[in-house]
């Protein structure tokens, strides 16, 4: 009996190490089946790297601003003349601008105004038609006032006042034109003397180095054309605005005359009706 448990013990160990090894052969090839699995998946791509930004290229200047240009090219330009030409149009400006305050204050409406004062006369009321030119501004309504005052003196006495009177009022309104005028003349004249002193300067410099080099000649050049370019363009901005001016003259004068011949009129049939 005991030869058979023996035997019976010995081959229950056979089977349970046999199970075991058996195991083990299976866990093993589950273990490399896995492996190969993972082997023959596909890479996955990897996430792509940042891409690492370039560094801008430098902004090109921009175009220096028109005030820039100017500075620039007046200091190359010699600024002793250049200056002179600048004063020229500072000055030039200013009468400009007194001579268009003022006569754009002397316009008024003189059909307004003659309204009024013929309507004062139709019902004899000539101090009304008096204070209508007195509280009115401008020539016309002064060259008006002026005839008016000598109704009683006759009505040849009243023409030469208007007319006398006219005269001054004509002389008022181109005062200072003559300034405008000088200084349209100066500006252009200091750029070419600005130009002749350019050309000497470059021959002096020639005659220096001793030689013909274009580099010594441009320079000299170049202040004399620019010097000249800026009195042209001061004298044409003048001229602008005294032909503007010139203008505004025109129609205040042809106003006053206008004005004055109906002035007569209605002083003539003031005359006739109220008998003075």
């Amino acid at each position: 009996m005991k030869k058979i448990f023996a035997v019976i013990a010995m081959f229950g160990l056979l089977s349970l190490g046999m199970t075991q090894t058996v195991k083990a052969q299976d866990a093993a090839s589950a273990d490399q089946a896995n492996v190969e699995a993972v082997a023959s998946e596909p890479a996955v791509d990897a996430a792509p790297a940042p891409a690492v930004s370039e560094p801008a290229a430098p902004v090109e200047e921009e175009t220096q601003s028109f005030h820039k240009a100017l500075k620039v090219k007046f200091i190359e330009g010699n600024a002793g003349f250049m200056s002179l030409v600048a004063i020229a149009l500072i000055i030039g400006l200013a009468f400009c601008i007194e001579r268009i305050i003022y006569l754009s204050l002397a316009e008024v409406n003189t059909n307004k105004m003659l309204k009024k004062v013929e309507e004062a006369l139709e019902r004899g009321d000539l101090e009304g038609a008096k204070d209508v030119c007195r509280n009115t501004r401008g020539p016309v309504a002064s060259i008006c006032y002026q005839g008016l005052l000598r109704v009683n003196e006759g009505l040849d006495v009243v023409e030469r006042s208007v007319v006398s009177y006219g005269g001054v009022q004509a002389a008022a309104l181109e005062k200072n034109c003559s300034w405008v005028t000088l200084f349209i003349a100066m500006a252009p004249s200091l750029g070419f003397l600005g130009t002749v002193i350019g050309m000497v300067q470059a021959f002096d410099n020639i005659q220096k180095a001793g030689d013909i080099s274009p580099t010594i000649v441009a320079a000299g050049m170049k202040v004399a054309l620019i010097t000249t370019i800026f009195g042209i363009i001061v004298a044409l901005v003048l001229q602008v605005f005294y032909n503007f001016i010139l203008t505004k003259i025109e129609a205040i004068n042809s106003d006053m005359e206008d004005s004055s011949i109906t002035l007569l009129d209605l002083i003539m049939k003031y005359n006739l009706k109220y008998g003075k």
